[in-house]
């Protein structure tokens, strides 16, 4: 029936960007968390990602132009850009000796930064989810 069609709910076009954005804050978590358990590893290098642009490839809206394969032998760009690609290290105030990047404060303070960009986003998230459970029961 036609009239289905029409009807149905595109969770993409209802929950916005807030679901992507909570995939990209949980792999950031995981990259803080790693930083912080390094702090005292002498040579590690903190790393860290740009969020809007992480977010950006997320949604398939990167800033950059888009790369073609023009021949099959080449390597595919879309099999070879992964999540990680993003993954970029931090330049740090005041690197130690031992040439550990980690500044255990700042990686404290950005990884309290992002559970609350989480949190919020989860909460956008579970309002939009209880404002269409709504819609659906006719309340």
């Amino acid at each position: 029936m036609p009239w289905r069609d029409s009807m149905a709910i595109s969770f993409e076009n209802a929950l916005g960007i807030h679901e992507k954005a909570l995939n990209v804050r949980v792999q950031r978590a995981e990259i803080l968390a790693n930083n912080l358990a390094n702090a005292d590893t002498p040579g590690f290098k903190a790393r860290d990602i740009d969020f809007k642009a992480a977010l950006g490839e997320a949604q398939g809206q990167s800033g950059e132009l888009a790369m073609a394969r023009t021949e099959p032998g080449h390597i595919d760009p879309d099999a070879a850009m992964s999540d990680r690609a993003l993954l970029m290290y931090r330049n740090p105030y005041q690197p130690s000796l031992d040439g550990n990047t980690v500044d255990a404060q700042q990686e404290q303070a950005r990884f309290m930064r992002n559970a609350m960009d989480y949190q919020a986003s989860f909460q956008f998230l579970n309002s939009k989810f209880a404002g269409l459970t709504k819609a659906i029961k006719g309340e």
